[in-house]
């Protein structure tokens, strides 16, 4: 239900049959669903996320076989890449690891393994934030956009926990209810989401609210220490800054317990720039 520029989820008790109906009367079967991660298949975030779109639709998996947090839009082009059919022969769900990137794993996915393009691409949930400034970085991110780069619709899901016991319980209702929106509404062209969970009891959750990117960055400090043989090496970390003082952000929503919905783009032109450059001297 939207209420100005945010909408507050409601109670949804749907069979399967009504979802699919509600989806696309003339279809019979259900919605096929790619679900992927960055902390890796064996992560609580995906077994979670995995057990909600069971209740939706068709649901293959393709994940990472490790941790690849923060690894952006990399792909492997300098290794071999390897596909490892976990699932057993009679199991509802199909289940791959991968031994690339996640961007390496909806490829595979789009190109290999699934025999149609799917009607959605769910990444996550991932065990902590991806508001502002990290959807640059985030590995979960980036295999959605991919994922939106091959004309499918796509949703990032993490929550502001980085405990690996996280209580994703708690955010399953309003991942249902945001990919059911997805499934029946559509994205517009070339846009993804980017969805942030703070970190409360359901029952403490204000509602989902749509946003813009908060301005922030990292501070970044490196941690110089010596191996046992005197070579210098580094440890990255660095704090958060939202420099953004503004109440339509993600950062604020997040921080005022709504659940933070941002839509991303992967057309990286500054088109607001474009007039100004063409007023520069380029060719005298």
């Amino acid at each position: 239900m939207f209420k100005g520029n945010s909408f507050v989820s409601r109670p949804i008790s749907l069979k399967i049959s009504d979802i699919n109906l509600k989806i696309d009367p003339m279809k019979k079967t259900k919605p096929l669903i790619l679900v992927t991660n960055d902390d890796g298949i064996s992560a609580p975030g995906i077994r979670a996320l995995i057990a909600v779109m069971a209740e939706i639709g068709t649901v293959v998996v393709v994940a990472p076989d490790s941790a690849q947090s923060a690894t952006g839009h990399s792909i492997t082009i300098n290794d071999t890449l390897y596909i490892n059919k976990i699932s057993k022969e009679h199991d509802a769900i199909l289940e791959y690891s991968c031994s690339g990137t996640p961007v390496d794993s909806v490829k595979l996915a789009v190109n290999e393994i699934l025999k149609r393009k799917p009607d959605l691409c769910v990444s996550g949930i991932n065990h902590g934030s991806n508001s502002s400034i990290n959807v640059i970085y985030s590995g979960t991110m980036s295999a959605a956009v991919e994922a939106g780069i091959e004309g499918i619709p796509a949703i990032g899901f993490s929550l502001l926990d980085y405990d690996w016991n996280a209580d994703f319980e708690q955010i399953k209702s309003f991942i249902k209810t945001i990919t059911l929106e997805v499934l029946e509404n559509g994205l517009p062209e070339n846009v993804v989401l980017n969805v942030n969970f703070p970190k409360l009891k359901e029952k403490d959750i204000q509602g989902i609210k749509i946003c813009r990117q908060a301005k922030a960055i990292w501070m970044e400090k490196f941690y110089k220490r010596k191996t046992p043989q005197g070579r210098d090496y580094y440890w990255l970390t660095g704090e958060f800054v939202n420099q953004d003082k503004g109440e339509d952000t993600d950062e604020w929503a997040l921080a005022n317990g709504f659940i933070s919905v941002v839509p991303v783009q992967f057309d990286l032109t500054a088109h607001h720039a474009i007039q100004q450059l063409n007023t520069w001297k380029w060719n005298e």
